[in-house]
């Protein structure tokens, strides 16, 4: 049996399944749902997986009948295999609006079960989300604060060796892999990239021959961290910006990628306006990439993207599962100044560089200083994110820190 490993998200969703009538959670496909799900209500609710053909076909043809059949308190799993449950949800809710966490509904498709869910459950349902385990998460520390929240707060583990930090980043962050250190990981993420194509991607109208979409994914993930150019990238594919445009949306639908957007401010400079792509796991990344060695990650040509995606997915995944809305930019002028990753918190703009090296240098912070000079007042401390251990001052304001401390 694979052990239970304590997500961070658990409190949230405690809360907000006694606050709220319905609780939505949505998140990639093997993220944990279902046993974040089971874990906490499965003494208090009953569970209905939606993406059975034969349940959804009775959801499907008569949903009042199929409410009664399956009355709550109930988990919904894979909703949005059956919106047309959602208004009948409603109906249900609406007769005792008094009674928190009576629905609780899952689902891996975030862009169209929100968009269902803000039509027919409007005010009576919150929705959360679950993504890949942090490196807290699967140490153990997911309440560890983050670095810029208490500087001098050891951080989410040191590494055995130099390797190990790469090996963390080829396997990646889903719970099964990480419950199992055993598992053949290259396997597993081909398993788990041809199940998301025949299941989540054929089930969106978007895309039509799965073949050139796979294409598509290789393709977006050799320019990970860069700025994205959709023409450029159509062209290379041959098909049509909008087509690429809708590609992209899948894969922001089912929580493959972050979109990182600049950071804007009226301070008198030409701004790069390009958006950047990042895949929310590390190990997606490698595998699509064709990475399955340690060393070939460290030294390789995709090891910069490989460390920032790292660090963002760190970030994203840690605020995200407090039941936050991560506000993460990078920043980059037209002259060439940039910063990798800009995060917004507390009244404060935090600027962060990422280095693949183990020896971070002074002249490594050259994009931070110059963010600080710009921002001025708006800027907390900057932090350079590497790939060794310990922290060292690196200027005024400016602190190196290993991955392990971020």
């Amino acid at each position: 049996m694979t052990k239970y490993i304590h997500r961070l998200l658990e409190p949230v969703l405690r809360r907000a399944a006694s606050e709220f009538p319905a609780v939505v959670l949505t998140g990639p496909r093997q993220s944990g749902k279902t046993t974040l799900l089971k874990h906490l209500f499965a003494d208090s609710h009953d569970y209905v997986s939606l993406e059975l053909p034969d349940i959804r076909a009775s959801a499907e043809q008569d949903p009042r009948s199929f409410l009664a059949r399956f009355p709550p308190p109930v988990i919904y799993d894979e909703v949005q295999f059956a919106p047309v449950l959602l208004p009948y949800i409603k109906e249900r809710i609406d007769e005792d609006r008094g009674r928190a966490g009576r629905f609780l509904l899952s689902g891996s498709q975030n862009l169209l079960l929100n968009q269902r869910v803000t039509e027919s459950l409007p005010g009576r349902a919150a929705i959360l989300h679950l993504l890949p385990m942090s490196r807290r998460e699967a140490r153990g520390q997911g309440d560890s604060p983050l670095i810029w929240e208490a500087p001098d707060a050891t951080g989410s583990g040191t590494l055995r060796s130099p390797r190990d930090l790469w090996r963390e980043f080829l396997r990646g962050g889903y719970p099964e892999l990480i419950a199992n250190p055993g598992r053949d990981i290259p396997l597993w993420h081909s398993s788990y990239t041809q199940t998301y194509l025949e299941r989540d991607v054929r089930s969106l109208r978007q895309v039509g021959d799965l073949t050139q979409f796979q294409s598509f994914l290789r393709a977006l993930a050799a320019r990970s961290g860069q700025l994205l150019n959709l023409s450029d990238l159509a062209r290379d594919l041959g098909v049509a910006v909008n087509t690429v445009k809708a590609w992209l949306s899948v894969l922001e639908a089912t929580h493959q990628v972050f979109i990182v957007r600049p950071y804007f401010a009226n301070i008198g400079k030409r701004l790069v306006k390009s958006p950047r792509v990042y895949f929310a796991d590390t190990g997606s990344l490698c595998h699509l990439t064709g990475l399955r060695d340690p060393d070939h990650a460290a030294l390789g040509p995709l090891a910069g993207p490989l460390m920032e995606t790292a660090v963002l997915g760190e970030i994203m995944k840690t605020i995200t599962h407090r039941g936050e809305r991560p506000q993460v930019y990078f920043w980059r002028t037209a002259a060439g100044a940039e910063v990798d990753f800009v995060v917004e918190a507390e009244g404060l703009l935090i600027p962060i560089e990422v280095k693949k090296t183990a020896t971070p240098r002074p002249p490594m912070t050259r994009g931070i200083r110059a963010f600080r000079n710009d921002l001025g007042d708006r800027c907390g401390a900057g932090f350079l994110i590497h790939a060794g251990q310990g922290r060292l001052p690196l200027g005024p304001g400016v602190t190196a820190a290993g991955f392990g401390d971020l």
